[in-house]
């Protein structure tokens, strides 16, 4: 049965049952491969799409896993931390800190939050702004006298 319990800081309590194709999403991060800069926290990188945690909707890509059946997912190397989720049971309890906006290590489109779209859209404004201001300089520049200064005699 899955289920769900709320506490501070934006923390969830997900329970998920295994299913044919395991608890259907993948991991990334540990001490030995930070995702997000100056943080070894284990996060969820990829959601399968018919697996238990799709199915369940709560779990999303981004998020950080805290601990995984009351055990704590902290100063762990990535393969002891995949260890931990393939032992973990038929029935696991995940608690979760949900995405926020941060750094992480590789190019925008591997980024979790999906800032990858908000950038795109900042350049695009930026360059319509450009564009707005060229056009609005070229014509100041092609006025007669726009630079001569009337000085009184």
């Amino acid at each position: 049965m899955n289920g769900l319990t709320h506490s501070s800081h934006s923390a969830l309590e997900i329970q998920l049952r295994r299913g044919p194709a395991g608890l259907g999403f993948n991991i990334v991060g540990g001490v030995d491969q930070q995702y997000v800069m100056n943080d070894s926290g284990i996060y969820v990188a990829k959601i399968k799409e018919d697996g238990a945690a799709a199915l369940d909707g709560r779990l999303q890509e981004g998020d950080k896993i805290l601990a995984i059946n009351g055990h704590k997912l902290e100063n762990l190397c990535h393969s002891a931390a995949v260890e931990m989720f393939r032992s973990a049971g038929e029935e696991v309890t995940l608690h979760i800190q949900q995405r926020r906006s941060h750094s992480s290590n590789g190019p925008l489109g591997s980024r979790p939050d999906g800032d990858s779209s908000s950038a795109v859209s900042s350049l695009a404004l930026l360059g319509v702004f450009l564009t707005a201001a060229a056009i609005t300089a070229f014509i100041f520049y092609r006025r007669p006298g726009a630079f001569r200064r009337q000085t009184p005699f």
